[in-house]
């Protein structure tokens, strides 16, 4: 990273709020009181602005299957579409499990959506079955994801560094003895349901969602964080924080640079996500900026200056529909 920090820009939230946000990055699990000791306030303070959060700016803690870890295959989708048919396009999507990160762009008319098929099959039922015989949509185009360099487990919060290294080691849930082995089986279903809906749910809650006892809860959650196969993570609206623009970027690199620009990007503090496709374009971005003034400086001056990028192709999201999970009825 560059030598500048993200500074929070918000009437609303202040350096408190930055700091349980980056806390609940680290472990969204962790205990307020835990969070608490480590920013230096009270139990029911860190209550209180997780609260505040959550109302107003829809923060959320949610379990997030890690497809890279999992050896699954993700896919980004563009779909270019009928503007009267965007909107429902994109709200029928993101009542889909295997979808994330649904945005509305180019002035309603296209639509950016992450696929996490979970089973096989699913990826050609979306793609070769619902989507071309959709008539609002007029272009399909979709890339397999090759290559994660930042994202994931890996927060954008943290490059605001709210917190510093000991805070972050102090909050850093302990280790397992041994990591378990990264897959999923049939009967984590329910466990996996319930903290999609909230990766904060307390073992009693889990325990009568699962029908499971508490101690089997405690070890398989604890297996399956372990293992890397599941993280919990945090979304929220990046507006309330002062970031009110986000887009995609496109990236064509030459092929020898596509390693070297892609570890850059993952550096970038407007980067919240970078991972190299196959494709048109070679690399996939997620950026989070204040305004478009910020889009433009970006475009024209970080990236515009890696070595190896050829062309780049910035579509701004008019509106996000979906960031990790349906927040509608229980699936």
């Amino acid at each position: 990273m560059g030598e500048a920090v993200l500074a929070l820009e918000s009437d609303t939230f202040d350096a408190l709020d930055l700091g349980l946000l980056s806390a609940l990055e680290v472990d969204g699990r962790a205990p307020f009181s835990r969070i608490a000791a480590v920013l230096g306030v009270s139990d029911q303070t860190v209550a209180r602005r997780y609260r505040r959060l959550c109302a107003e700016a829809g923060l959320r803690v949610v379990a997030v299957r890690d497809a890279e870890r999992l050896g699954q295959d993700q896919w980004m989708l563009r779909l270019r579409c009928a503007p009267d048919g965007a909107a429902v396009i994109a709200e029928a999507l993101a009542k889909r499990p295997d979808t994330a990160w649904i945005g509305l762009a180019s002035g309603g008319t296209e639509i950016v959506c992450m696929t996490r098929p979970r089973r096989p099959g699913d990826h050609d039922d979306l793609l070769l079955g619902r989507l071309p015989r959709t008539p609002s949509v007029v272009e399909i185009r979709a890339q397999q994801l090759l290559h994660r360099f930042y994202g994931g487990p890996s927060g954008w919060m943290r490059k605001f560094r709210a917190l510093t290294d000991e805070q972050i080691a102090a909050l850093r849930p302990a280790a397992p003895g041994t990591e378990g082995p990264v897959r999923l089986e049939a009967e984590d279903a329910p466990l996996l349901a319930a903290l999609e809906r909230d990766g904060r749910a307390t073992f009693p809650e889990l325990q009568r969602a699962t029908g499971r006892s508490e101690s089997s809860v405690k070890r398989r959650l604890a297996a399956l964080l372990g293992s890397g196969a599941v993280y919990i993570d945090v979304e929220y609206r990046s507006a309330a924080l002062g970031f009110a623009t986000a887009a995609m970027l496109w990236i064509t690199t030459t092929p020898a640079a596509m390693h070297s620009v892609g570890q850059a990007l993952a550096g970038h503090e407007e980067v919240a996500f970078a991972a190299a496709t196959a494709g048109p374009s070679h690399l996939v971005v997620t950026a989070v900026l204040r305004d478009t003034a910020h889009l433009y400086a970006y475009l024209s001056g970080p990236l515009g200056r890696l070595e190896g990028v050829q062309h780049v192709e910035a579509t701004p999201f008019l509106r996000q529909v979906k960031q990790l999970t349906y927040q509608g009825a229980a699936r």
